[in-house]
């Protein structure tokens, strides 16, 4: 398994504490995977007191801000895809240049944003393949 990066659908997921969300998390952690949760995806999922179960998620992972440098490749992505879902391409953005696989529960709206020969994999969570 590559690096992992986290959709904010996916961060969600944990905190309803769904069942394929555990059992994948569980798998990632047995095999020394730290995964990345960019912070725009943090953002969207976040909902302060009610993501007690996220908190402790998230004491497992990287947080990787979203500095200049990549708010604006962000942004270009954007420009090239044709779309506004600036968190996509920030989560899109962060997992290329760590050279991570994507976890998501929306798997074609992330797919629509990679370069048609990128090495990068989207994972659907409802359909994991570890």
């Amino acid at each position: 398994m590559a690096g992992l990066t986290f959709d904010a659908g996916v961060l969600v997921a944990a905190e309803r504490n769904d069942r394929q969300f555990w059992s994948f998390w569980r798998v990632a952690m047995e095999r020394g995977v730290v995964p990345c949760v960019p912070t725009t995806a943090l953002a969207q999922a976040w909902r302060g007191s009610r993501s007690a179960r996220l908190a402790q998620l998230l004491e497992a992972c990287e947080i990787d801000p979203l500095d200049e440098t990549l708010a604006k490749r962000s942004g270009e992505l954007c420009a090239r895809t044709r779309t506004r879902d600036v968190i996509g391409a920030s989560v899109v953005v962060t997992a290329t240049l760590r050279g991570d696989d994507i976890l998501t529960t929306d798997p074609s709206e992330l797919k629509a944003l990679l370069p048609t020969r990128s090495r990068i994999k989207v994972i659907d969570l409802r359909k994991p393949k570890l």
